[in-house]
């Protein structure tokens, strides 16, 4: 079973438009409770995100009002944003974004990845915001049940045509402990890939022994 972002995504589409003023951005974040808003545009298509961040540099931004030809890209953009006073001037763009039919780990992955902790779900016929992803949602992936967990994994094992019987299973935290022998080496690497793909499972420690190793290493080249 793979979840997707449509089962855990919230229906509420928190967004505001390119001239909502700073206060207007402050007030839909206390409302919702958020750490960022979606900025559309009129077709209600995610243009660019505000964060919290974004509002934190008109305080913590020392330097607004004069800058230096040393500064980076990066100083710079913080003081132009320290200045800003609407969400089009605050915004980052583009907005990252998924849609409901986005697995649930690949969203995760993103919001890691970005350091993001939410994300606009757009419809992808028209492009228009659908919902709001958060953190927490994404995260419920790996708190399945163990027993739920097992039994996946187990069809999985079943899938590549191996006996799910013949192996032992531990699950702690989302990790699952896999032991028992297989035929080739191969087939070890394939078992670790399937457990691995499986939605909940963080991290696969293997205790398999293979009756023949089949796996070719390419020898060195010499110096």
């Amino acid at each position: 079973m793979t979840l997707q972002v449509k089962d855990v995504m919230g229906r509420v589409a928190i967004a505001v438009t390119p001239d909502a003023g700073f206060a207007d951005i402050v007030a839909a974040m206390k409302r919702y409770a958020v750490g960022a808003v979606t900025v559309i545009d009129a077709g209600r298509r995610p243009i660019g995100v505000v964060s919290a961040d974004d509002l934190l540099l008109k305080e913590t931004d020392t330097a607004r009002h004069s800058t230096s030809m040393y500064e980076d890209d990066r100083a710079r953009e913080e003081h132009r944003k320290a200045a800003a006073m609407t969400a089009a001037e605050l915004m980052t763009t583009p907005a990252l974004t998924v849609t409901p039919d986005t697995p649930v780990r690949e969203a995760a992955r993103l919001m890691h990845r970005h350091r993001v902790k939410q994300l606009p779900v757009v419809d992808p016929g028209s492009g228009r915001i659908a919902g709001t992803l958060h953190q927490v949602d994404a995260l419920r992936v790996f708190t399945r049940p163990a027993a739920e967990l097992e039994a996946e994994i187990r069809a999985v094992i079943a899938d590549i045509g191996l006996d799910p019987a013949s192996f032992s299973i531990g699950l702690d935290g989302g990790v699952a402990a896999i032991a028992g022998r297989v035929a080739r080496s191969s087939q070890a690497i394939q078992l670790v890939r399937a457990v691995q793909a499986v939605e909940g499972v963080i991290d696969v420690v293997a205790g398999l022994t293979p009756d023949r190793d089949d796996i070719v290493t390419a020898p060195g080249r010499r110096p």
